[in-house]
């Protein structure tokens, strides 16, 4: 799950390795009871936590947790002056695209000693997510908190009367070039104010009633749900290597194409121009009638489904050049802060969190993808009990069609650079091959 870190996380870089600090001194007998506090960004599952939080208090009298909720934003550029200043929470919702920082910066309480000593089971969770949380110095800097990946959510009305069948798209091809029968049902999906469609005479690109495609936004450095699920089918990858490679590949020319194709849609009038995009949720143009199909995060599901008025689909990403479809493969976890006063507590809270008895909670919600293998299906499940077909997410899971977000260092500064450079590409104000310049930037941050 992922938006932009924003600029708060750039510029606090420098303040972060300067106020850097260890853990509290308080004793052993004292960090185990008590308040603890908790952060977590997603409103959809504050209720699920909130419910985990209770069932913990009432089999750990002596521990209260607290548990506060903010924006995406907000969360971050309040979680990073928390740590300048010794004010951050006990606990909180860690994700991948910021930990190796924080681990470098000594910002988290390794957890290894307590995970050994509790005999936490790391292999009853989905391939590859408790592995992810290793940091470059061998230290664990989390557990397992969920999964996500990514698919193409559609309006069933829509595609109806476009004449396009759910079928025709769960079997879409995409290429580079001409954009396969992905730009064509985006294009057919596409209405101006006339009524008259993307593919057909007279379609007036600057008066657009319905977009084919929505836009999140340019997609910074890592374009989970912008366009990482086309660029990574073309044998192009992020890094070098993933996690802690050291040399980016916005040079490469597939990404290029990929983008300079991307980019296009909103030129040809089926996909947003960026700047009508600021400050509007991509999934609020969809439940205004605005867009067909957003590609979007499993994490937002339980929105979509529950927008009054629209029947929504949700089909796979299309199969790209080398016959494979791709997706983005995020897991959060939750991690301590290093400078915290209750780190028995904490530890005990975490090591719920990670849980069955918490994720169990959490999949009954139908919102979100635990990490725990029983848990993960258990949550399917209970999609399925509300109507809702997630198996566009969970297949990439099983035919092992994801690839990781990019786990490196610098990542704060790295989305600095990238995320201008990429939101000129998308609104057509650089081309893709500008791209070359900026990676020279990027790379430079390694040497």
């Amino acid at each position: 799950m992922k938006k932009t870190l924003g600029a708060v996380a750039v510029a606090a870089t420098v303040a972060l390795s300067l106020s850097a600090c260890g853990g509290g001194s308080s004793s052993s007998a004292e960090s185990a009871k008590g308040e603890i506090s908790y952060w977590l960004w997603d409103a959809n599952q504050l209720p699920a936590y909130q419910q985990c939080a209770d069932d913990f208090t009432k089999a750990n009298p002596d521990i209260k947790v607290k548990i506060t909720q903010r924006g995406w934003d907000d969360y971050w550029s309040t979680l990073t002056n928390g740590f300048v200043g010794g004010t951050a929470p006990d606990v909180f919702t860690n994700h991948l695209g910021r930990y190796g920082e924080l681990a470098e910066n000594k910002q988290l309480l390794p957890i290894d000693d307590a995970v050994e000593k509790d005999n936490v089971d790391l292999t009853a969770y989905n391939e590859g997510l408790a592995d992810l949380w290793v940091g470059q110095d061998g230290k664990r800097y989390g557990l397992p908190k969920d999964w996500d990946t990514i698919g193409l959510f559609y309006n069933k009305a829509m595609l109806a009367s476009a004449g396009i069948t759910e079928d025709q798209m769960k079997d879409l091809a995409w290429n580079p070039e001409d954009g396969g029968s992905y730009e064509k049902v985006i294009a057919h999906l596409t209405v101006d104010k006339n009524g008259k469609r993307g593919d057909e005479a007279g379609f007036d690109k600057d008066n657009v009633a319905v977009y084919g495609l929505g836009l999140n936004g340019g997609g910074d450095s890592s374009g989970q749900t912008e366009w990482s699920y086309l660029t990574n089918t073309t044998g192009w990858s992020h890094t070098d290597k993933n996690p802690w490679g050291t040399h980016y590949n916005y040079d490469d020319p597939k990404f290029q194409e990929s983008m300079a194709w991307f980019a296009g849609l909103a030129q040809k009038g089926y996909m947003p121009k960026l700047e009508t995009t600021v400050g509007a949720a991509m999934a609020d143009t969809f439940a205004a009638g605005k867009s067909a199909i957003n590609a979007h995060g499993s994490w937002m599901t339980g929105q979509y489904i529950s927008y009054k008025g629209i029947e929504v689909g949700i089909a796979p990403t299309p199969v790209g050049p080398e016959g494979e479809r791709a997706s983005m493969f995020n897991g959060l976890a939750d991690s301590i802060w290093a400078g915290t006063k209750k780190k028995d507590a904490s530890i005990k809270w975490v090591e719920y969190l990670a849980s069955a008895d918490c994720q169990d909670v959490v999949a009954s919600k139908a919102v979100v993808f635990p990490a725990l293998k029983t848990s993960s299906d258990k949550a399917a499940e209970a999609f399925k009990a509300k109507g809702v077909d997630v198996t566009a997410f969970t297949e990439h899971v099983k035919n092992k069609t994801t690839f990781l977000y990019p786990i490196t260092d610098n990542t704060a500064k790295v989305k600095g650079i990238m995320e201008p450079a990429m939101d000129a590409v998308v609104s057509g104000k650089a081309p893709a091959s500008s791209l070359t310049q900026v990676n020279e930037q990027v790379n430079a941050l390694f040497k």
